[in-house]
C-alpha cells in the first residue's frame, strides 16, 4: 500500500474513533442522561447546564486553538499535541463512569474536560488534510472522513445498545473510551511524523502568538476569506447546536425513549453516510461553495420543519431528510477553507477556522438553553436555529471563489 494511502485510510479511521464521542457523548446517550438523570430537566435546568458545559468548553478550544496551531507549525508537533488532545478526551470519558444523580458539577467539570479534548484535537485533525491529499482530490477525502466517521457513529451505538437497554450507562462510557483509543492508534501510526528538530514549546508559544496575529492581518486584508469565516460562524452556529441538543428536543418534548433515541440516530447516521459519499465526488467537480449552498438551504429548512412537528414518526421522517446534508455542510466547508492556505501554515489557519466554529458553539447553545427554559419549549429554540442557516447561506452565496475551476488559485501567493 502507498504511504499516501495508508495516510488518507488512517486519517479517515480517526473520524471513525473519534465518531463514537460524537455520536454516544455529544449528541445521543450522555446529554440525556446528565440532563435527565445528573440535573434533571423538569423546569429547563438540565438544558441550561447542558448549554453551560457546551459553551464553556468551545469558549476554551476557541480560545486556545489559533495559539496551539501556531505553536504546532512552528515547532512542527502537530502529532504530538494530537496525541495529549485525544488522550485527556479519553481519559475524562473513562471518569464519566464514577457519576451519580445530584453530581452536577462534577459532570460539568468532566464535560468540558472531554469536549476540550475532543474539540481541540480536530484543529490538528484536520490540518493534516492538505498534506495528504492533492487540491484536486481534498473536497473528496474530506467527504470520506465524514462519511467513515459516520459508519464509525453507528457502530458504536450497536455497540452500546445492549448497554443502555439493561441500565448500564457506566461501561456505556468506558466502551466509547475504548473505542476512541482503539481506532485513533492508525492515525498515530501512519500520519506525517512530526519534525525531528524544532524550537522548544516556550519559544514555539512565542513565535505562536506572532505566527497568530500574522494570519488574523492576512485574513483581514483577504476579504473572500473574511466574508466565508462570517459566514461559517453563522451556520455552523446552527450545526454545533443540532448536535448537542437535537437528541434532548426528541426526549423531553416529544418524548423519545433510549431505545428510540439510538434507533433515530442510527437512521440519521446511514443517510449522512450516504450523503457523505454521495456528495464526495460533487463538492470537486461542482466546486464546495454550490454543494455547501445547497446543504445550508436544505438545513433551513428543516429547522422550521421542525418546530412544527407533532410525532416521532414525523420527527424520525425529518431527521433521515436532515442527515442526507449534515456530513455535506461540514466536509464541503472544509474543502472550501482549505483553498485559502498558504502550504505549511496548515495548523495556523485550522486554529483560526476552529476559533471561528467554536465561538460559534458559545452563543447557540446559551441561546438554546436560555429560550427553553424562559418559554418553557423547546420548539422557539428549536425554530430559531433556522436564522443561523439562512444568514449563512446568504453570506457563502457573495464569497469569491469555490468553484470547480478554482482549485489551488485561491491561495496567496
Amino acid at each position: 500500500m502507498r504511504p499516501q494511502t495508508k495516510q488518507i485510510l488512517s486519517w479517515c479511521f480517526f473520524d471513525f474513533a473519534n465518531s463514537s464521542y460524537s455520536a454516544v457523548i455529544a449528541a445521543v446517550i450522555f446529554p440525556v442522561f446528565y440532563v435527565s438523570k445528573i440535573v434533571g430537566n423538569d423546569s429547563g435546568q438540565g438544558d441550561l447546564w447542558w448549554g453551560r458545559a457546551i459553551s464553556a468548553s468551545m469558549a476554551i478550544v476557541a480560545l486556545t486553538s489559533p495559539l496551539l496551531g501556531g505553536i504546532a507549525d512552528y515547532s512542527g508537533r502537530r502529532k504530538r499535541l494530537l496525541f495529549i488532545y485525544t488522550t485527556l478526551c479519553v481519559l475524562a470519558v473513562a471518569c464519566f463512569s464514577i457519576l451519580k444523580p445530584g453530581m452536577i458539577m462534577e459532570g460539568f467539570l468532566l464535560i468540558v474536560l472531554a469536549n476540550i479534548g475532543m474539540e481541540g484535537g480536530l484543529v490538528f485533525y484536520n490540518s493534516f488534510l492538505t498534506g495528504i491529499a492533492p487540491a484536486t482530490m481534498q473536497g473528496r477525502v474530506s467527504a470520506w472522513g465524514f462519511g467513515v466517521g459516520y459508519a464509525g457513529s453507528i457502530l458504536s451505538l450497536l455497540f452500546a445498545l445492549p448497554l443502555v437497554k439493561g441500565g448500564n450507562f457506566q461501561a456505556t462510557w468506558l466502551l466509547v473510551s475504548g473505542f476512541f483509543l482503539l481506532f485513533s492508534l492508525p492515525a498515530f501510526l501512519y500520519l506525517p511524523p512530526d519534525r525531528k528538530t524544532g524550537p522548544g514549546i516556550l519559544d514555539s508559544s512565542v513565535k505562536g502568538i506572532a505566527y497568530s496575529w500574522q494570519a488574523v492581518r492576512e485574513i483581514w486584508n483577504r476579504r473572500p476569506v473574511r466574508r466565508f469565516l462570517l459566514g461559517f460562524l453563522i451556520y455552523e452556529d446552527g450545526v454545533n447546536t443540532v448536535i448537542v441538543f437535537s437528541s434532548i428536543f426528541a426526549a423531553t418534548t416529544l418524548r423519545f425513549n433510549a431505545m428510540e433515541l439510538i434507533g433515530l440516530y442510527i437512521i440519521v447516521q446511514i443517510t449522512a453516510l450516504v450523503g457523505a459519499f454521495a456528495m464526495a465526488r460533487p463538492i470537486d467537480t461542482l466546486g464546495p461553495k454550490k454543494v455547501l449552498s445547497m446543504s445550508l438551504l436544505l438545513w433551513t429548512g428543516v429547522a422550521v420543519a421542525a418546530y412544527f412537528i407533532p410525532d416521532k414518526l414525523s420527527y424520525f421522517v425529518l431527521a433521515s431528510v436532515a442527515g442526507t446534508g449534515l456530513g455535506t455542510v461540514q466536509a464541503a466547508g472544509r474543502a472550501f477553507y482549505a483553498r485559502f492556505i498558504p502550504e505549511g501554515r496548515e495548523s495556523e489557519y485550522f486554529g483560526l477556522y476552529s476559533l471561528v466554529g467554536k465561538s460559534s458553539a458559545v452563543a447557540g447553545p446559551l441561546l438554546f438553553g436560555y429560550l427553553s427554559a424562559t418559554f418553557h419549549s423547546q420548539r422557539p429554540a428549536i425554530l430559531s436555529i433556522s436564522i443561523f442557516f439562512a444568514l449563512g447561506l446568504l453570506i457563502i452565496r457573495g464569497v469569491d471563489g469555490g468553484g470547480p475551476n478554482d482549485v489551488g488559485s485561491q491561495a496567496p501567493e
